[in-house]
């Protein structure tokens, strides 16, 4: 014989409260104490009790679930901010549903459009890339935060960045404090966040009294593409003494063409990337790096994503988070 689901009310009779507030507990609703909620939640784990989604969607005629389009599954930046969002997600009784277009404009329309079908009650975009009037024809179904996009605000629209000017300078910086003056960059082509590194690292070379040592090799964000820039700086007859990628993967390429010229890192040169992915932080790798807050990004745009949903009279905002300068074992003073 099979035995009996727990019910909502085996929940509130082990947990001491009503029905009606384990039934607020399960949505999430911030009337409820932080005593009763743990009460709650353990008298469920106890029981193994499992609300009916469906059903309580049907109840209050909310999906309860918020969709996220993250750009490119392989780039290794997104999962780290999504983490971070999902942990919200999860810590409001939501769920988390996500689609992907792949780097195909076609296909990343048809994506959210099926978010919207499947009535998802808000939208984290985690993307480079999207059309201005795409973000902007979405907002008129639903709340919308944009992860990496600066310029993407607008009425029911919020952006969480980090702020790449100060990264730049960061990076820029700690190469001329180690005495480095000979510094290429190898840049990430169009997309926002490396224009934008690439305009501050000319800006910091010409300050500093070096526009003539200026060379910006493109890139296009991936290992292939800094293998490929730093092959061309390498071959020059007086390469340089640094290389500032403008993310970590290409910053990879870079070291390994480094090796390829049998070139020693960071002795005879020194490199340093962007963003703070963990597979900078091997001990194989240790590349210095300026580390954007991913995690706590997903987190602040799912935070802001429901106080938009509950109706909250805020006005919209660029949140701009600050990065930090990892120093590790890819940069070090060049040689005498």
């Amino acid at each position: 014989m099979n035995e009996r689901r727990p019910t909502i009310h085996d929940v509130a009779a082990r947990a001491g409260v009503s029905k009606s507030l384990v039934s607020l507990a399960m949505r999430g609703s911030p009337k409820v104490s932080d005593a009763s909620r743990a009460a709650i939640e353990k008298a469920a784990a106890e029981l193994g009790y499992r609300p009916n989604a469906t059903a309580r969607s049907l109840a209050d005629r909310r999906s309860r679930t918020i969709g996220v389009n993250m750009a490119e599954l392989d780039n290794p930046i997104f999962p780290d901010m999504l983490g971070g969002a999902h942990a919200v997600i999860r810590s409001r009784h939501y769920n988390t549903m996500l689609v992907s277009g792949e780097r195909d404009p076609e296909l990343e329309t048809m994506e959210l459009a099926k978010l919207l079908e499947f009535q998802v009650e808000g939208l984290i975009l985690i993307s480079h890339r999207l059309p201005a009037e795409t973000v902007r024809s979405l907002a008129d179904e639903v709340p919308i935060v944009v992860l990496t996009l600066k310029d993407l605000t607008g009425p029911g629209i919020d952006s969480v960045v980090t702020d790449d000017e100060l990264g730049t300078r960061m990076a820029m910086q700690h190469l001329f404090d180690l005495g480095h003056r000979d510094i290429a960059h190898v840049s990430g082509g169009s997309l926002e966040p490396a224009v934008v590194r690439e305009r501050i690292y000319r800006s910091e070379m010409r300050a500093a009294g070096l526009e003539s040592l200026t060379r910006v090799i493109e890139g296009d964000l991936t290992n292939l593409g800094g293998l490929e820039a730093a092959r061309t700086l390498l071959r020059d007859q007086e390469p340089p003494t640094a290389i500032f990628a403008s993310n970590d993967i290409s910053a990879l390429g870079v070291m390994a063409a480094c090796q390829e010229f049998g070139l020693n890192i960071p002795s005879d040169i020194s490199i340093i990337g962007y963003d703070g992915i963990a597979l900078g932080a091997l001990r194989t790798m240790s590349l210095t790096t300026i580390a954007q807050p991913l995690d706590q990004m997903g987190q602040v745009a799912a935070q802001r994503l429901f106080d938009r949903m509950a109706g909250a009279q805020i006005d919209d905002r660029l949140i701009v988070l600050e990065p930090e300068l990892l120093p590790r074992g890819t940069t070090a003073s060049p040689r005498v």
